[in-house]
């Protein structure tokens, strides 16, 4: 059985879903990789306009897989695997959260575009309790997504964020009643039909307008604006609202 499984539940979505139920979707060497070797394929698609990151229906994944960690020496940290596709994909990848995102887990979660969380979700990063420094980002990207505070608060005690609270902090988009998965798929399908090179412009903009200055960012965002003057689909769209239409955008 494999521990990574992709599904393409609608037109231009795909689900990539974690898949060790019997540890609870602890992340382990393979898992990184196929994970990677995943968003990789997908972005290479063109059938494909969003992502939709998951794992099970109670659990999303509880964090590095222990049994693989605890005998590394400092060589074996420096050669473990791990990877920032989510991050660096040029598709929007939607996290859809059920039950506990910890360590690891949420280090995913924090490099997609947004998430959808059940209400029985949590987030945590608990690496401090066993004397570990977070090795996905957290320590990066939580203070960018939520603040240092709060972002400090959650990496020194390791306590959980339920999803309302995380909702609170901006960290989860949506929280629904039942299965994440099913709102998370219905918000890839709506951005998979939108004008795709502006949604990848727009995800390019905004992820590299974070880590450069104010105006830096104004001039990358014009270049984007201006860019799309030379598409098909901005023509497209406004020849719809022109003739009152539903816009046809091609991808170009």
């Amino acid at each position: 059985m494999p521990v990574v499984e992709i599904d393409r539940p609608r037109a231009g979505v795909a689900v990539v879903r974690l898949n060790r139920p019997e540890v609870r979707n602890a992340l382990n060497t393979e898992v990184r990789e196929q994970l990677a070797a995943a968003v990789e394929s997908l972005n290479a698609d063109d059938e494909i306009g969003a992502m939709v990151l998951t794992g099970g229906d109670t659990v999303f994944a509880v964090g590095a897989d222990l049994a693989e960690q605890a005998d590394r020496d400092v060589v074996g940290a420096i050669r473990a695997y791990t990877h920032q596709a989510f991050w660096y994909s040029g598709k929007p990848i939607i996290a859809a959260v059920n039950g506990d995102a910890f360590g690891g887990g949420n280090e995913f979660i924090a490099q997609c575009d947004f998430v959808i969380a059940s209400e029985s979700a949590r987030f945590a990063q608990t690496e401090v309790t066993i004397g570990l420094v977070p090795g996905g980002g957290a320590t990066q990207r939580l203070p960018r997504a939520i603040g240092r505070q709060n972002a400090l608060y959650t990496l020194l005690t390791g306590f959980p964020m339920s999803a309302a609270e995380a909702h609170r902090l901006g960290y989860v988009s949506e929280v629904v009643e039942d299965n994440a998965i099913d709102r998370a798929v219905e918000l890839a399908a709506l951005i998979a039909s939108r004008p795709r090179l502006a949604v990848r412009q727009i995800k390019e903009v905004v992820r590299l307008g974070l880590d450069t200055s104010f105006e830096a960012g104004i001039a990358l965002e014009r270049r984007g604006y201006q860019l799309m003057f030379g598409t098909q689909d901005l023509r497209e769209g406004f020849a719809s609202l022109k003739e009152g239409r539903e816009p046809n955008f091609t991808g170009e």
